[in-house]
């Protein structure tokens, strides 16, 4: 009893802890937004010219010595930061919920504003750290989810109206380190060993469940190479493993899997079991076709081993967009 008293006023004093780093952090990015603002000011209006920029930092360098963090260099990225969100509201409060430091990272190196909202949220609700975001960023995380947004089958968004942002057409597992030829179990242990990266990839609100988590249909058992809960989907998800290209036979295995699973396995205030696929290869039109009599909520996504091509992401992304808005 008095145990769990001590362990509420810690609970209290953490809260109170991160509050204060919360507001304290506002607070510096709202003097970093306001300092880039004046100094953008200044120079619109021709009042400055750049090298005052550059004289202000030695000023401030010389008479307020205390302060630190206001070198020319980082006085232009204040002013760009306000450049960059100014005419978006929508971003402008979002960016005083995460540390400077992520911030950096998303507006130097993100071009659009929908790219720069994804990870300023993502930064937020899964708490990356800077390296785990510039991992993010450099892979084409938002590419690959957009991608995944827009191959998901009419059945997944039918179970799963909330399921946007969730999943990637494909995955990027370039922490394996996995030497030619392979096969699903080296594929498996090797993500078994490196749980904590394969979670950060897949989004963390997967909980991993099991491994060979073995189902018993009439008197034979089957195994599903691995199985997840996702907190937010409040369902299960089996994860199968090819070390091959797509064909469409993998479907039938999936399929059968999640129809034991929601019988056998799903607890009644869950939904439905998600199934995905992960080859090392596939064919989107065959993909197309395989899925689209399926009745079961599944996917098909690539895997990869070392980081893609951020441009030719973009470049694909953008040329799906493009022929659904021409209607091809």
């Amino acid at each position: 009893m008095i145990q769990r008293q001590f362990e509420e006023v810690a609970g209290l004093i953490n809260a109170a802890r991160n509050n204060a780093i919360k507001a304290v952090n506002k607070e510096m990015i709202d003097l970093y937004w306001t300092i880039g603002k004046y100094i953008n000011t200044k120079i619109e209006s021709a009042e400055w010219g750049e090298s005052v920029v550059a004289d202000l930092a030695t000023w401030l360098k010389s008479n307020q010595p205390d302060l630190k963090g206001f070198s020319g260099s980082n006085l232009w990225r204040m002013r760009q930061f306000f450049i960059t969100y100014k005419d978006f509201p929508v971003l402008a409060p979002l960016v005083r919920e995460i540390s400077w430091t992520h911030n950096l990272v998303i507006f130097s190196r993100c071009k659009t504003p929908e790219e720069r909202e994804f990870y300023i949220r993502l930064s937020k609700e899964e708490r990356y750290s800077k390296r785990e975001l510039e991992r993010q960023v450099s892979s084409g995380l938002f590419e690959r989810t957009m991608l995944g947004n827009v191959k998901l089958a009419p059945v997944v968004r039918e179970f799963h109206p909330e399921v946007i942002n969730a999943f990637r057409d494909s995955y990027i597992f370039d922490f394996l380190n996995l030497q030619e030829p392979y096969d699903e179990s080296d594929l498996q242990q090797g993500l078994l060993r490196q749980m904590k990266n394969f979670i950060l990839e897949l989004g963390k609100d997967f909980l991993f469940f099991a491994e060979q988590y073995k189902l018993q249909v009439g008197s034979s058992d089957f195994y599903i190479d691995l199985l997840f809960y996702h907190r937010s989907l409040q369902c299960l998800v089996a994860l199968e493993l090819k070390a091959d290209k797509f064909r469409p036979e993998h479907l039938g295995q999936l399929n059968f899997y999640l129809e034991a699973l929601d019988r056998d396995v799903k607890k009644q205030h869950e939904n439905p079991s998600i199934g995905i696929l992960l080859c090392k290869d596939k064919d989107n039109e065959v993909v197309e076709y395989s899925l689209s009599r399926s009745l079961s909520p599944t996917m098909v996504a690539e895997y990869r081993t070392k980081l893609p091509d951020k441009a030719m992401l973009q470049r694909k992304f953008n040329q799906i967009i493009k022929e659904q808005d021409t209607g091809e």
